[in-house]
């Protein structure tokens, strides 16, 4: 298992949207830490660590280890933020605290392998993406970037539901239907007269005669 990310962050004392501002003049963004049993802790962050986090992706998804100064160390995963509605920097922050064994909800990204040699793609169907995420109950100790659906012996018409997909150890889906995650459209109206338009004249041209110069 890969190992936390590190994150500085400060205690902070004041709350309130004065505090808040007070923060962002100093180019730090406003958080908490919430969750696990003990009470919501205030704490800002370096604006430009955080930004950079936000934008390369898996951020939701992703464990820190933020250290609070004088050697207390949260455990905690980032559950929502806030970004200026104008220029699309963070505002705020929110974390939750993880405790050992604890398990939690998130929405994880499913990754569809197999397209290039799927029967029903290669007959001229095409794949309709249901759901690009699906939320799983996973534990704490393992969240898993990502699942992966292979679709390499779907035919046209088929349907893949969750229950193809073999999640990673400790992981289920949230709600029990087998919900359908992909499905293979059969070719449209205007892809079947294309391809009858790019074929008639091929098929249209005669053989030479024999002898005939």
């Amino acid at each position: 298992m890969a190992a936390n990310k590190q994150l500085a962050a400060t205690v902070r004392s004041g709350t309130g949207k004065g505090a808040a501002r007070s923060e962002r003049r100093e180019n730090r963004v406003p958080g908490v830490i919430y969750g696990g049993g003990e009470a919501a802790q205030p704490i800002s962050v370096d604006y430009k660590t955080l930004n950079q986090l936000i934008y390369a992706g898996r951020f939701l998804t992703t464990i820190f280890d933020i250290d609070l100064g004088d050697g207390k160390i949260e455990r905690a995963i980032p559950r929502d933020y806030q970004l200026d509605v104008v220029r699309d920097t963070p505002m705020h922050v929110d974390f939750m605290r993880l405790k050992p064994g604890s398990s939690l909800r998130i929405n994880v990204p499913v990754h569809f392998e197999g397209m290039d040699v799927a029967p029903g793609i290669k007959l001229g169907g095409s794949i309709n993406i249901v759901l690009h995420t699906v939320e799983l109950r996973v534990p704490a100790d393992n969240i898993p970037s990502s699942i992966t659906a292979d679709v390499s012996a779907m035919q046209i018409g088929e349907s893949m539901h969750i229950s193809a997909v073999t999640l990673p150890e400790g992981c289920r889906t949230v709600v029990a239907e087998d919900f359908t995650i992909a499905t293979i459209a059969p070719p449209s109206k205007a892809d079947e007269a294309a391809a009858t338009a790019t074929a008639a004249p091929a098929a249209g041209k005669a053989a030479p005669a024999k002898g005939k110069k």
